[in-house]
């Protein structure tokens, strides 16, 4: 099995992982028959890895709670939505300034 991520993921390399990335839903491939599909609890760096802990697994019927990834491992991240609609939100709002400021008045003459 050759995982590489759906469309609309981006890849990191684990050992770019950071804060910023708790809380995100995520997959990878930490062996050659496993694809695990989960939100990262934890990030823990240490010499020679990266280790992810995830959200809401215990390690109970078979699934690991936690994964040790090399540095060079590509993690898919889901987009974070919330920051793509405020991204989309702050553009138009931005495009909606500039077109009030370059509108001289309506050139209309008033019709009642």
């Amino acid at each position: 099995m050759n995982y590489a991520g759906t469309g609309n993921e981006k890849a990191v390399a684990a050992s770019d992982l950071n804060r910023t990335h708790v809380g995100l839903t995520v997959s990878f491939q930490p062996d050659e028959f496993t694809v695990v599909f989960g939100r990262i609890g934890a990030i823990a760096r240490k010499e020679g890895g990266v280790t992810i802990a995830l959200a809401g697994v215990d390690g109970t019927a078979g699934l690991a709670s936690h994964y040790s990834l090399p540095p060079a491992q590509l993690v898919y991240v889901q987009p974070d939505m919330l920051t793509n609609t405020e991204t989309t939100i702050k553009d138009l709002f931005g495009k909606v300034q500039e077109n009030l400021r370059s509108h001289k008045g309506d050139q209309r003459p008033d019709t009642v």
